[in-house]
């Protein structure tokens, strides 16, 4: 029998209830029932402690550093995170098997200038880090991982993107309710997101908030390229708007791991605070299932997706 090294104590919250449950592994380690049943009733899970606080702070200092190295004189996108414009210039759509850093929406006044420092003004770093970087290729690709995605639902997960997202004060944008489905749409639907906090998140520093149970509506929108290749168009499905009432924070401390389901609704609201929100984020997929040209994340062909 192999001897446990760890003793971790996970937080599983629903809509309704909070419960605590207890796990004992070394390498990898498995969901217990209840939790698999949560996360299929409310569509995300919240685990406490999964990383420790060397793991996630080795990723911010990582992050820190390409940042530094990041020269946006020659090259730069600002991010948008209202869906229906989000930006679709080359710098964009061939970042899925690249690293490059992508502004905050407010980060430049009206002359062109930051309005903060570059390491305050960066919206995000994307979209290949798991593939590229051997910081976060070891930290994206580890037994534990893939345990909790065998659990929960996948037979051959493959990792199609990685980001590493600031939410920078003061300007740290909204992001819309959404569904990653629509910008990562595989046929059958199969991507959920794996997203590790590495600071804490609150409602004060624009933690996600969900809908509990909304990935069982279908799919709203889908975002593609459009023909010629050069810009993306947002494909409307079903345009009945989100009960936003219905809307719970998740609000969660450094080192947690929240799994969310491709359809389900979720969001973060702009982050007007003194502090930041690190975080960072995978998104996986179903290797047998169907990935789309026309969807805007497409990689070289010497660059096939691979999982754990």
């Amino acid at each position: 029998m192999t001897r446990p090294c760890k003793h971790y104590i996970h937080r599983v919250l629903n809509a309704r209830s909070l419960y605590y449950i207890g796990f004992i592994f070394k390498e990898s380690m498995t969901l217990t029932q209840r939790q698999i049943e949560s996360f299929e009733k409310n569509g995300y899970l919240v685990l406490e402690n999964f990383i420790s606080k060397n793991e996630y702070n080795n990723l911010r200092v990582r992050a820190t550093e390409i940042v530094k190295d990041f020269d946006y004189t020659e090259s730069f996108t600002i991010f948008t995170t209202n869906e229906q414009t989000r930006h679709s210039d080359r710098f964009f759509l061939e970042s899925g098997d690249k690293i490059r850093c992508f502004f905050e929406e407010e980060a430049f006044d009206d002359n062109g200038d930051l309005i903060q420092p570059k390491d305050l003004s960066i919206n995000k770093i994307g979209h290949a880090m798991h593939d590229l970087d051997p910081v976060f290729d070891s930290f994206s690709r580890t037994e534990a991982l893939e345990a909790v995605a065998k659990d929960v639902g996948f037979e051959d997960p493959r990792i199609l993107q990685s980001m590493y997202i600031f939410k920078q004060p003061k300007i740290g944008g909204e992001v819309s309710c959404h569904q990653d489905a629509t910008f990562l749409y595989t046929e059958p639907v199969s991507v959920k997101g794996f997203w590790f906090a590495l600071e804490d998140a609150s409602q004060e520093n624009g933690c996600m908030w969900a809908i509990p149970g909304g990935h069982r509506n279908n799919l709203k929108s889908r975002f593609y390229r459009n023909k010629k290749g050069d810009g993306t168009e947002m494909e409307i499905l079903d345009n009945s708007p989100w009960d936003m009432s219905k809307l719970v924070p998740l609000e969660v401390s450094a080192g947690t791991m929240v799994i969310l389901h491709g359809l389900l609704p979720h969001m973060s609201y702009a982050n007007r605070s003194n502090i930041t929100r690190h975080a960072y984020t995978m998104h996986l997929i179903e290797g047998s299932a169907d990935y789309p040209e026309w969807n805007w994340l497409q990689r070289s062909s010497e660059m096939p997706l691979r999982g754990f």
